[in-house]
């Protein structure tokens, strides 16, 4: 099984949302629908920026927790360096 550490934003250089997950696309589609985090549904952050799979769920926490912990200024060179225009990637899970 695949595990997924994501990160969404509101909008290009806006709020952020890190996160794990073993089903991605479902997983976007909840915080979509307001479903998965009053934090994502109070600020309006839906838009999937960024998201790396890992083989391993310990792996995969570690990760999450340690990017939790980085300067925003990290995160937000992290996206861009796959990411330069912020596009929601989300389409592209559902293709």
């Amino acid at each position: 099984m695949s595990y997924f550490v994501y990160i969404l934003a509101s909008r290009k250089n806006g709020t952020l949302y890190i996160g794990v997950t073993n089903d991605i696309a479902r997983r976007v589609e909840e915080h979509r629908q307001g479903k998965a985090s009053s934090f994502t549904r109070k600020y309006a952050v839906h838009r999937l920026v960024y998201s790396e799979m890992h083989e391993d769920v310990e792996e995969a926490i570690r990760r999450e927790k340690a990017m939790k912990n980085w300067q925003r200024s990290w995160k937000v060179r992290l996206v861009e360096r796959s990411n330069p225009e912020w596009d929601d990637l989300h389409v592209s899970l559902n293709h």
